[in-house]
């Protein structure tokens, strides 16, 4: 099996950032997940509307609770907590799907500037594809690929047993599932997707 959580060489790294942004995306390069935290602060405008996707990334490094604990945003998540899934999924839904930011990360992302979610109840899927305004996505270089064919065996060979080893103990689950993938190729929206690479192992 190849191993699919090392460091690529700064080459590699470079040529992914230029593919990326030739693909309509903007890429800032930061060298850990200190500074990654800093730059997604500077982006997010007080008082925002923000959902915080679960992501091991943004917890490794506190920004989903500085979105959700600051009093700095507007939380999207602190509303679905007090509202009541029986009653009110719809609007949960409809919440969830189209925040004015959404902050998470990424599986894989190619040589050739594509990127790769992969999702058990795609919840995170809408905001990120069109429903958000403006997404942030947080991703350690380590899941730089060369193609999406290698893509997808990183998401089948190595994030979904971590995966379902997470849900495991956050949630009692039995395990996870890879029941959604997206691929974004580009994006036609200037501005909207801003990727901040990092030289260092984060999530998986």
């Amino acid at each position: 099996m190849k191993i699919w959580n090392n460091i690529p060489s700064d080459k590699v790294i470079e040529t992914t950032k230029q593919s990326l942004q030739e693909n309509g995306f903007l890429v800032t390069v930061v060298e850990n997940g200190q500074q990654a935290k800093e730059k997604i602060i500077q982006l997010l405008p007080k008082g925002a509307e923000v959902m915080d996707m679960t992501s091991v990334t943004l917890d490794t490094i506190g920004v989903s609770q500085i979105i959700t604990q600051s009093g700095d945003y507007d939380a999207v998540k602190k509303k679905l907590a007090k509202m009541d899934r029986k009653t009110q999924s719809r609007e949960m839904q409809k919440i969830g799907a189209a925040p004015q930011w959404a902050v998470g990360s990424v599986h894989a992302v190619t040589e050739n500037g594509e990127v790769i979610i992969a999702s058990n109840t795609g919840s995170q899927l809408p905001a990120y594809i069109y429903g958000a305004s403006y997404v942030v996505w947080v991703i350690g270089a380590q899941k730089i690929v060369k193609n999406i064919d290698d893509g997808m065996k990183r998401i089948y060979e190595y994030c979904l047993p971590l995966e379902a080893e997470r849900a495991k103990k956050a949630y009692g689950a039995a395990g996870s599932n890879i029941s959604k993938i997206a691929i974004v190729n580009k994006e036609i929206n200037p501005k909207r997707i801003t990727i901040i690479l990092v030289r260092e192992k984060l999530g998986f």
